[in-house]
């Protein structure tokens, strides 16, 4: 049956950011297919919550609090995968994220943040990752933006950061095929704690349904079913693409309100 073709028992999946909002989706949808998953991000009392769902679902789930910064924690956590569950299979890069700045508040040490937290971390984790990788054959999923691709003020950090996300999944794509596919999903404006402010805001909430075409905010499963897609055997023959799943978007669908210099 073609639905089997989104089914990953048995295989063991390492999720950054896996405390809440997106990756605590990716994580609970990957467990719904039938993959382990090994959880990391800042606050156990949320790793824990969503392991549970995890093992609820039949699943084995390991724990790894720490701060994806730290590259040293990535290499620990790979290590931890492959030590408690013998192999990783999927690598769901989706821990990242920069504040809005204006251009002129924007410092040379911000941008570089910006790109560390974004870029480099996906990185350091899929090169770790990778002889297990190699050996079972797998798949990486990055989490970018559509603001890497769209252009709004405010949001040279983050646009930047998240391009740069988007073109690495492409050249890692063509240095690890055949073996293991890469891909990204670029997200639009998803409903989670990163929008805290918007969603206070029933003025700025309105705003952004109504520019984006589909009417609609993101949920955190549309973007797991994604994620699923591109990290199963059902997007087997996709490698090097990045998937929009924006509602539509092709234009910022919030003014930040930052004036002319």
């Amino acid at each position: 049956m073609l639905l089997d073709r989104f089914r990953l028992d048995d295989r063991v999946a390492l999720v950054t950011g896996a405390g809440r909002g997106i990756g605590a989706a990716c994580a609970r949808g990957l467990a719904d297919a039938g993959a382990d998953v090994v959880l990391t991000a800042r606050t156990a009392e949320q790793l824990d919550e969503v392991a549970a769902d995890v093992r609820a679902a039949g699943r084995r789930a390991l724990v790894l609090p720490g701060d994806v910064n730290d590259l040293d924690h990535l290499a620990a956590v790979a290590a931890a995968a492959i030590e408690g569950f013998g192999r990783i299979d999927v690598v769901v890069n989706n821990a990242g994220g920069t504040m809005p700045r204006p251009f002129l508040d924007t410092s040379p040490g911000y941008l570089e943040r910006a790109f560390h937290f974004n870029v480099t971390t996906a990185f350091a984790l899929t090169k770790a990752a990778a002889p297990s990788l190699l050996e079972h054959g797998g798949s990486v999923v990055n989490i970018s933006s559509a603001i890497g691709r769209l252009r709004d003020r405010g949001m040279v950090a983050y646009g930047t950061a998240k391009a740069a996300l988007a073109h690495m999944t492409k050249l890692l794509a063509a240095d690890l095929a055949p073996k293991v596919r890469v891909n990204a999903v670029a997200v639009g404006s998803t409903a989670t704690s990163a929008l805290e402010v918007v969603l206070e805001s029933d003025e700025l909430h309105d705003e952004m349904v109504r520019r984006t075409p589909l009417r609609r905010l993101g949920d955190p499963d549309d973007i797991a079913a994604a994620v699923l897609y591109l990290a199963s055997p059902a997007g087997g023959w996709v490698t090097g693409k990045v998937l929009e799943v924006d509602g539509g978007l092709e234009e910022p669908n919030l003014d930040l309100g930052i004036p002319d210099l």
